[in-house]
């Protein structure tokens, strides 16, 4: 279990994730993710957050221009929020997608969020010591002018 004292930013992850909670008590199941996420930015802002959705980060290696980020939500410039609405519990794919926009953005904390299920899931995901190589691991989530 992990101690959830030492938790970076363990204020601002707990106002997200009362925010999602809210959100997801007085919506339906098998909405769209667009519209989960709409619904947490008004929540989150009622509760006086900063928190840009569909948030776009320019990502280099050095000089190349690699692609453009959308992070779901950037709370505070220090949170990543990624949104999903899938009636399948999230895996190792879902955290991998959070660990590499930890990797572009150098945040200590992300969430995983999925409002598909019949109760809200959610997951803290700090990074891992080392993020060595994370360039090549966010590139399936890069848009790039064509390849969409």
């Amino acid at each position: 279990m992990m101690n959830t004292s030492s938790l970076p930013h363990q204020d601002i992850t707990y106002r997200i994730i009362g925010a999602a909670m809210r959100v997801h008590r007085r919506t339906q199941r098998g909405l769209r993710e667009k519209h989960y996420q709409k619904a947490l930015t008004a929540e989150m802002l009622k509760d006086g957050l900063i928190c840009p959705e569909e948030y776009r980060l320019e990502i280099y290696d050095g000089e190349i221009w690699l692609g453009r980020l959308y992070l779901d939500h950037w709370v505070n410039e220090c949170v990543v929020v990624e949104d999903k609405a899938v009636s399948h519990q999230m895996g190792d794919d879902e955290i991998a997608q959070v660990i590499a926009y930890l990797g572009a953005t150098q945040a200590q904390v992300g969430l995983l969020l999925n409002f598909g299920r019949s109760r809200l899931e959610y997951k803290r995901i700090l990074p891992p010591k080392s993020l060595q190589g994370w360039q090549t691991q966010v590139a399936k989530y890069l848009w790039k002018p064509g390849n969409w």
